[in-house]
């Protein structure tokens, strides 16, 4: 054998497929296509290219993905599961505006900042699979056996294919800089970015539009206007209506907010704002929508004179885009030109004040990763008393309180976010797995020592208790009351004390007999020991009996009575031996004694 492929492995000849020439031709060309085509040639002809590229490329992308997951899955079944997942999803995707924002969304997460739009005119490239089942047809009885070609393929066609399709709807969202008079006309500069590296600094960074009729109609620049508007430096933040010299207007920096002043500039009172509070809310309907105070603030402003009498003030309000007032006095929010090609003069609608949770990008992430972590937070106080309390280390405890802290510094980056894509895998591959690994091995660690399954059930309940519990007041978040996350955060934390309370009942529950039992167990040759019968309540216990002397043991007068002790203490010790009678002292003298006759003398 060449190589290791068993009979039923699919990925030498998906491999083959994703390298057949008519795969990696569509690679070539998505990528030129997506880098140089589209911005030489803007237009629905480059838009469908990608869209045949992507369609003949995904399917062997696809199947590939799922041969190196399931190694024993085999080709004849990843095949048609590679070309029908592409075929359904692109379908449902290009036909329905609400599965396109999902798909946006998780793309986001993905690839990085995506929009996906709903085309129904794409669906006309779906015959292109038919293209990637010739290919697969093709390559099918041409596997890729040996496991270096194998190897090789993988590093070289794989990490570019998945490249590609990633970056094929990869969305800069627009950004309005500034605003200027052209010839007494006026001319907003509208730039592109999505995160802080690449956000508009000034108009120049901006393309430049001008319109001929007050603001109603829009047309590019030409390269001389360009060039004359460039000129002209950033914008002001204050002027006055060149007929009315009393009458000016001014941007607030780091607000939306627009002031006006009847007396030169004397005074001022508002003339149109969005409060702090709802600009926040407002901004949260934004993808990557970075520093609130820096990109959705008012940046500067021009005062023109109304074509049927009066004057007319425009405003660049960055990512919220146009701030316009009519010569009837009213203010309204233009939002931003579409950029799809250059005779398009249409606006894009901006989003409104109050909206719901279907307007939101990445809040419902970040708050259900929020009650997470505070529900682990309990589970993992629960547990370190439980082991504590079965005379465990602590050392689980201080290791389960750091991954939380790590959990909750990310998520604090990530609430801030300057980019979704960023903010998304931060949730996905940070503060999730650390949350699910953290709460798994504390109760795994516990249900070693022997816990009830009374207690798990318990420490369970209490994560999902904590975690419901804080999700109240960030659903109202989501919904707009409150509107400041920061309200919404510490009515959340507010849920850690019900946690804790409940986390220390928890651990109570856990029996530290049972671990010791568990550790060292009865002998089996021991017998068993007879349990003392029941005490009868309210009966007091016998005295304890007092020691009654031996009477072989005579007491001598002379030494004082030992204490009584107990029975058993007794028979535990030796008795000591009684006390002798000193002996009487020899005599120097010597003793008379009375003589008595002998009677045998007497016979004889």
């Amino acid at each position: 054998m060449t190589g290791s492929a068993t009979p039923q492995d699919g990925a030498p000849t998906t491999l083959s497929w994703l390298c057949h020439p008519a795969t990696l031709f569509a690679l070539a060309l998505l990528l030129v296509n997506d880098h140089v085509l589209k911005a030489a040639f803007p237009g629905p002809v480059t838009g469908k290219l990608s869209d045949v590229a992507g369609l003949v490329l995904a399917p062997p992308l696809v199947a590939v993905l799922l041969t190196l997951l399931l190694p024993r899955l085999p080709d004849r079944r990843a095949a048609p599961v590679g070309l029908a997942t592409v075929g359904a999803g692109f379908a449902v995707v290009k036909s329905s505006g609400y599965a396109a924002e999902l798909a946006s969304s998780a793309w986001t997460v993905l690839a990085g900042p995506s929009l996906v739009r709903a085309d129904w005119t794409d669906l006309f490239t779906l015959p292109a699979l038919g293209l990637a089942w010739w290919s697969w047809r093709r390559s099918r009885g041409r596997p890729v056996r040996r496991r270096t070609a194998r190897l090789v393929r993988m590093l070289v066609v794989l990490p570019p294919a998945v490249l590609a399709v990633a970056a094929t709807s990869q969305y800069q969202y627009p950004y309005a800089v500034g605003t200027a008079l052209l010839d007494g006309h006026p001319a907003v500069s509208i730039g592109v970015g999505y995160d802080d590296r690449t956000w508009p600094e000034g108009p120049a960074d901006g393309r430049w539009s001008i319109s001929q009729d007050g603001g109603n109609t829009w047309r590019p620049a030409a390269d001389v206007e360009e060039q004359r508007l460039s000129r002209q430096g950033p914008g002001q933040r204050q002027a006055c209506v060149p007929t009315e010299p009393q009458r000016c207007y001014r941007a607030v920096a780091d607000h939306l907010r627009v002031e006006q002043s009847d007396d030169a500039g004397v005074t001022w009172q508002v003339a149109w704002e969005v409060s702090d509070a709802r600009r926040e809310g407002m901004a949260r309907r934004f993808s990557n929508p970075g520093d609130i105070r820096r990109h959705f603030a008012s940046r500067d402003l021009i005062v023109y004179p109304a074509v049927g009498g009066g004057h007319e003030v425009l405003v660049a309000n960055g990512r919220d885009g146009i701030l316009h007032r009519r010569a009837d006095g009213g203010w309204q929010r233009d939002g931003f030109r579409h950029h799809a090609g250059p005779d398009d003069r249409g606006w894009t609608e901006p989003p409104a004040l109050d909206g719901g949770l279907a307007s939101r990008d990445t809040d419902l992430q970040l708050a259900l990763t929020l009650a997470l972590t505070l529900g682990v937070t309990v589970t993992v106080l629960a547990g370190h008393l439980a082991i504590r309390r079965g005379g465990g280390p602590r050392w689980w405890g201080v290791a389960g309180s750091g991954a939380i802290v790590v959990a909750a510094i990310v998520l604090a980056g990530a609430w801030g976010r300057n980019d979704d894509s960023s903010t998304g895998m931060a949730l996905l591959f940070v503060v999730l797995p650390l949350n699910v690994v953290t709460a798994t091995a504390m109760l795994v660690r516990v249900s070693y020592e022997d816990a009830l399954t009374r207690w798990s059930g318990w420490a369970v309940t209490g994560l999902l208790l904590t975690a419901l519990l804080s999700l109240v007041p960030l659903v109202g978040w989501l919904v707009g009351n409150p509107a400041q996350s920061r309200v919404a955060v510490a009515l959340a934390l507010l849920a850690l004390v019900p946690g804790v309370l409940l986390a220390v009942r928890i651990a109570r529950l856990y029996d530290p007999a049972r671990p010791f039992g568990r550790r060292f167990p009865p002998h089996p040759s021991d017998p068993p020991y007879p349990s003392d019968p029941p005490h009868p309540p309210g009966v007091p216990y016998p005295p304890y009996p007092l020691a009654v002397p031996d009477s072989s043991y005579p007491l001598d007068p002379s030494y004082p009575p030992y204490p009584l002790e107990p029975p058993d203490r007794l028979s535990s010790r030796t008795p000591p031996a009684p006390p002798t009678s000193p002996a009487p002292p020899e005599s120097s003298h010597p003793v008379l004694r009375p003589s008595v006759p002998d009677p045998s003398a007497e016979s004889g």
